[in-house]
C-alpha cells in the first residue's frame, strides 16, 4: 500500500514521503508493539476474562444485529476514547505521538503510542459485559485497518459518503495543526459520531500536520517520552492540590482561568510558506540507515513469532530493539555520538545473531551473510570516524 502511495503521490506532481519521517513513523509503529515481547495477548485476555466471568446478556455470536452492535460499540467507544486522548492533559501525553509527524501519509498512520493500546482497551472494557470475545476482536481490527487507509493526501472527497464515512479528507482535518482544525473529527469509521457532538469540522484550508508545539527532534525514544516530564514540571507549579488534578484530567496547555480546552484563538497561527523539520542525512547515508532499518524489522518480526523464548531473551531482545531504533534517531539528529553507537549497535548484533539465530530459524548461509554485514558495517564507522567523513546534510 505504501508503494502505491508513493507512485500516487508521483503520478499528481506531489512529493514522495521523506525518508527521515517514514523511518521515525515506523519506529514509532514498532516501539507501539514492542511490548508484545513481554505481555502476549493480555489486553484481549482481560476482555475474555471480563465476559467469561461478568457479562449479563447472551447475544448470539451467529446474528447479524450481534454484528451490526458490536461495530457501532466499537466505533461509538473509539469516538470517546479519541477524544478523551486529546481533551485530557494525561491522554495526549501519550496520544500526541500519532501527531507527531509534519507528513500525512500511511506510514503517519502506524505512528503510535507504546501506551495507548491499554489505554484504549480500558475503554472498551465495559463492551466485555454483553459483546462475545469474538466479534469484539474482529471488530477491533477492521476499525484499525479502516483507518489506515484515510492516511494519505492522494485521495479527493468522496461527494455523499462524506456526510457517513470518516474519509482521507476529514482525517486530514484531524491531523491538522491549523487553529480551526485543531481537536476536530474525531470518529474511526462513521463521522456521524462528529455530527451528533458538535466535533465535526470540514476541509478548507491548506492543512498544516504535525503538533501546535512543534518537534525539532527524530529520536522516537524521546518522542514517546519526553510529554510526561513536562506535564510533571506543570504539575509542580501549582501549591493546590485541585489544580494539580486539573492539570492531568484537563486539556494540554491548562491553567487557571483557562476553560477546559485550550482557547482555539491562542494557538499559534500557521506561516505560510508551511516549513516542516527536515534534519537529514546524505543521499548515500540515508541508503544504508534504511537497509539496516529493514534488516531490524525483519528481525523484530522473526522475534515476534518466536513462541519459546525465555522472559530474560525477550527482556535482552527489547533492549536490543531500542537501543537500535535510538541509535537510527541520533544518526538523523546529527548527535555527536552516533558514530559510536551505531559502531556499537553493529557490533552488538553480531552477539545477537550469535545468541538468537537456532530461535529465529536463521540458516548457516544466512549467519554468514549477516555477520559479513556488521562486521564490514562496524569496520565502515571506524573508516569514516577515522578520515573525518560526514553523513549529515
Amino acid at each position: 500500500m505504501f508503494l502505491l502511495e508513493c507512485f500516487m503521490l508521483r503520478r499528481q506532481g506531489k512529493n514522495w514521503p521523506r525518508i527521515n519521517d517514514s523511518v521515525n513513523s515506523i519506529s514509532h509503529a514498532v516501539l507501539s508493539t514492542l511490548p508484545m515481547l513481554l505481555f502476549r495477548s493480555t489486553e484481549i485476555l482481560t476482555y475474555i476474562w471480563i465476559y467469561d466471568n461478568l457479562h449479563f446478556v447472551d447475544l448470539p455470536w451467529d446474528n447479524p444485529w450481534t454484528w451490526i452492535l458490536g461495530m457501532l460499540t466499537v466505533d461509538f467507544l473509539f469516538y470517546w476514547f479519541h477524544r478523551i486522548g486529546h481533551e485530557t492533559n494525561i491522554g495526549w501525553a501519550t496520544h500526541h505521538v500519532h501527531h507527531s509527524s509534519e507528513d500525512y501519509n500511511l506510514t503517519t498512520a502506524v505512528r503510535q503510542s507504546m501506551f495507548d493500546h491499554y489505554f484504549k482497551m480500558l475503554i472498551y472494557s465495559p463492551m466485555a459485559l454483553f459483546v462475545p470475545p469474538s466479534i469484539f476482536y474482529v471488530h477491533l481490527q477492521f476499525n484499525f485497518l479502516y483507518q489506515l487507509w484515510i492516511h494519505t493526501t492522494v485521495l479527493p472527497n468522496f461527494g455523499p459518503l462524506e456526510y457517513v464515512l470518516n474519509t482521507p479528507s476529514h482525517h486530514r482535518v484531524h491531523h491538522g495543526r491549523n487553529p480551526d482544525y485543531v481537536d476536530k473529527n474525531y470518529a474511526g469509521v462513521l463521522i456521524i459520531w462528529d455530527r451528533m457532538f458538535n466535533t465535526f469540522q470540514e476541509e478548507k484550508e491548506e492543512v498544516a500536520y504535525g503538533l501546535c508545539l512543534r518537534n525539532k527532534f527524530w529520536n522516537p525514544i524521546k518522542g514517546q517520552l519526553y510529554y510526561f516530564p513536562l506535564m510533571y514540571n506543570k504539575i509542580k507549579e501549582y501549591p493546590e492540590f485541585v489544580n494539580k488534578l486539573f492539570v492531568i484530567i484537563k486539556g494540554p496547555g491548562w491553567k487557571p482561568g483557562y476553560p477546559w480546552r485550550f482557547p482555539p484563538d491562542r494557538l499559534p497561527k500557521v506561516k505560510q510558506p508551511i516549513e516542516k523539520f527536515d534534519r537529514n542525512l546524505k543521499s548515500w547515508a540515508n541508503i544504508y540507515v534504511i537497509f539496516h532499518f529493514l534488516l531490524l524489522i525483519t528481525f523484530y518480526c522473526y522475534t515476534l513469532c518466536d513462541q519459546l523464548r525465555t522472559f530474560q531473551a525477550s527482556f535482552g531482545l527489547m533492549l536490543f530493539i531500542l537501543y537500535s531504533l535510538y541509535t537510527f534517531g541520533a544518526l538523523y539528529d546529527h548527535n555527536a555520538w552516533s558514530y559510536l553507537l551505531e559502531f556499537l549497535r553493529c557490533l552488538s548484533s553480531l552477539l545477537v545473531i550469535y545468541l538468537t539465530q537456532e530461535h529465529v530459524g536463521l540458516g548457516t548461509d544466512h549467519v554468514t551473510v549477516l555477520n559479513v554485514i556488521f562486521a564490514a558495517s562496524s569496520l565502515g564507522w571506524i573508516f569514516l570516524y577515522m578520515k573525518n567523513i560526514s553523513i549529515y546534510m
